[in-house]
């Protein structure tokens, strides 16, 4: 009888523990339910490792099933003890995680730091908690301490013996060197992660996720180099690795080393992002259409995955997208449904501050290019002011600035502004325009950036056309309007239908001229309706914000409140 008394409180507690885990892992999930028979395990005083456990599990509950954060931090903060590692270092994980939550960054870092120094016995934690912190460095846009973090973890997934995690630190680090513009430094890094892709071992899944991986931070650093040509062969191959992954079965051998044990993105989330590098490449290539299509295509499957997966990572790759396809909208002509799409960004935005966070001057800048293209040129200016206020990404600052720039020219009386903003950009202003075009022109012809061929061949045409050079500027003109339509650049070609309107009424030539006229015509008309359009939805009361969070609701207009007359 009284071995039966001793056995009795483990016994209980073991029941309770399988309770819970019935009721968290239920469909739905029984939540309140699972806490109570967690919360009782306590009445019968358990080991201390059960005891840690049990907070464990109970912060964990709480933290990703309910709102009541103090407590996960409490029971998390409990299981934070110095004897039992398989918990310590879990909840060390879960808890820095929840401090973000609540802003309290500065309490995060000294516990993953104390957590990644007492865990190198532990290959899986050591380099889970070397990610996490080197994450969070990355979040805080401190990218040299990130790259010095991935840095030791890679030397440290080799001393142990495992090139697959050892590659993982090594490609993300290549993706932090692209987002410092260090890009002398990923090229040898690209070569020895090439290397241990192809001579690796393992569960094939992870291969061929690897390979993924290595692909995209390929395909992103010779798009970041202005290479786009060289990208359709990684493209190809990306998409042979996701038909390869999609046949691969998950319940795959579990790999004898702890340090592998690593999925770097879900299959489903990997297919997302081969659409998203596609639509980067076919954005910056000039194939409009393209990128419409696998647009609409990653759009349809992030909205499916998001039904069952609240990964904030699904929410980024949409606004990646959003942001893409915006541009592609204003470029071919579609305004009304831009300022739809901007507004979803806003409405993403609204849901995750972080998310706000990191895209505010990219949403701000999309709101400035759709005010030119609704010729609204004040709150365009003030769109590119706040966006520029915004950030510290050197490229983006330039396309901001060259923007604001476009709208003094457009507005023609802000010369002392111009002039000061292109010293900005280029203080040696005494270089030849011409010459700069016609290498521009070579330049975007040998890589297929058809969108800047197009707009280097109708300026260049323009030009001509100022300096009576009618032969040249045909020259150039005609086939700038062919490109324009092939893309579809709807600004280039009601651009160049006006300059061969022009071009053929000074060389006489009636027909052509009548034509080109017809067709200029055709271009204002959709460009008008679309206007207007545009112009009367609620949405267009963003372009007056400029500070704080994007607001969540809209009054609707009247109609148009913008001047059409310089817009054709």
């Amino acid at each position: 009888m009284s071995a039966v008394n001793k056995l009795a409180p483990e016994s209980w507690y073991l029941a309770l523990l399988g309770f819970a885990e019935h009721f968290r892992t239920s469909s739905p999930p029984k939540i309140r339910l699972c806490v109570h028979c967690l919360q009782a395990v306590f009445q019968f005083k358990p080991p201390q490792r059960v005891e840690a456990r049990t907070h464990l599990q109970l912060g964990s509950v709480l933290y990703h099933h309910t709102k009541n954060s103090e407590l996960a931090r409490s029971h998390l903060e409990k299981a934070v003890v110095p004897q039992f590692e398989d918990v310590k270092f879990e909840a060390a994980s879960l808890l820095s995680e929840l401090y973000c939550q609540q802003n309290l960054v500065d309490s995060a870092k000294p516990l993953l730091r104390k957590a990644i120094q007492i865990s190198q016995q532990t290959p899986y934690w050591h380099c889970r908690l070397l990610f996490q912190l080197a994450q969070l460095h990355t979040l805080e846009k401190d990218l040299v301490s990130a790259c010095d973090l991935l840095g030791v973890g890679a030397e440290y997934a080799r001393v142990v013996g495992s090139e697959y995690t050892r590659a993982l630190f090594l490609l993300s680090k290549g993706m932090l060197l692209l987002m410092e513009r260090k890009l002398q430094e990923v090229h040898p890094l690209l070569t020895l992660c090439g290397q241990i892709v192809e001579n690796w071992q393992g569960n094939p899944i992870q291969k061929e996720s690897l390979r993924v991986f290595f692909l995209v931070l390929q395909v992103t650093h010779y798009l970041d180099a202005g290479q786009v040509k060289s990208v359709k062969p990684c493209l190809k191959q990306l998409q042979q690795c996701i038909q390869t992954i999609s046949t691969l079965h998950d319940d795959e051998i579990l790999p004898s080393n702890p340090a592998d044990l690593f999925h770097w993105l879900p299959k489903e989330h990997m297919c997302v992002l081969v659409y998203l590098v596609t639509v980067m490449h076919s954005m910056q290539a000039g194939y409009l259409e393209k990128a419409q299509k696998y647009t609409d295509k990653a759009l349809m499957q992030l909205e499916k995955l998001k039904m069952l997966d609240c990964s904030p990572i699904l929410s980024s790759f949409q606004v990646i997208l959003l942001e893409h396809i915006i541009m592609c909208r204003l470029v071919t002509g579609h305004k009304a449904t831009a300022l739809q799409e901007i507004s979803q960004v806003c409405q993403l935005c609204q849901q995750s501050p972080r998310l706000f966070s990191s895209h505010a001057a990219q949403l701000h800048t999309l709101l400035g290019l759709y005010c030119i293209s609704v010729n609204c040129m004040d709150n365009a200016e003030a769109q590119f002011t706040t966006a520029l206020r915004l950030t510290t990404h050197q490229e983006l600052w330039t396309f901001i600035v060259t923007n604001l720039a476009s709208v003094y020219i457009r507005e023609g009386n802000r010369h002392q502004e111009l002039y000061s903003l292109l010293e900005r950009i280029n203080p040696d202003r005494s270089f030849p325009v011409r010459r700069f075009l016609r290498e521009t022109l070579k330049m975007s012809n040998a890589e297929d950036l058809n969108r800047l061929t197009a707009c280097s061949l109708v300026l260049l045409g323009h030009i001509f056309y100022v300096l009576g050079n009618h032969r040249e500027s045909n020259n150039m003109v005609v086939p700038a309007m062919q490109l324009a339509s092939k893309i579809p650049d709807m600004s280039v070609q009601l651009w160049s239908s006006a300059l061969l309107k022009d071009l053929n009424k000074a060389c006489g030539n009636t027909m052509e001229a009548h034509e080109a006229a017809q067709m200029h015509q055709n271009f204002s008309q959709q460009l008008l309706q679309d206007h207007i359009a545009a112009c009367s939805l609620p949405e267009h009361n963003l372009i007056s914000w400029t500070d704080g969070p994007p607001p969540v609701q809209f009054q609707a207009q009247n109609g148009p409140t913008t001047s059409l007359a310089n817009l054709l």
